[in-house]
């Protein structure tokens, strides 16, 4: 008997390029845009405006999930919004901060 190794173990989910989360921000935005798609006809939209306004948005989200997926990878998008939430600088006035012992 011959057995396949696994040698993705460890690694970040990957689809069509996307990586880790972005997959789950492509399918919210494309879960997003059916709801709109049925908000717009039900309130009595034509149809073809509906999938013009749909497939612009569509495309625009395909276009931002992929570059933000490029551009920062699996973690980057995260640290860029924890950089946020660090303070600007931190004031001492002693070292003995540094000093004791624990």
């Amino acid at each position: 008997m011959s057995y396949q190794i696994n040698k993705g173990i460890n690694r970040p989910i990957e689809f069509k390029g996307l990586k880790a989360q972005y997959i789950g921000y492509l399918g919210g935005g494309l879960v997003a845009l059916l709801v709109l798609f049925a908000v717009l006809y039900l309130i009595g939209l034509a149809i073809y405006l509906c999938l013009l306004i749909i497939a612009a948005l569509g495309s625009g989200l395909f276009y931002k999930v992929f570059e933000l997926s490029h551009r920062y990878g699996e973690h980057g998008l995260m640290k860029r919004n924890a950089r946020r939430y660090l303070p600007d600088y931190l004031k001492f006035r002693s070292r003995r901060l540094f000093y004791e012992k624990r």
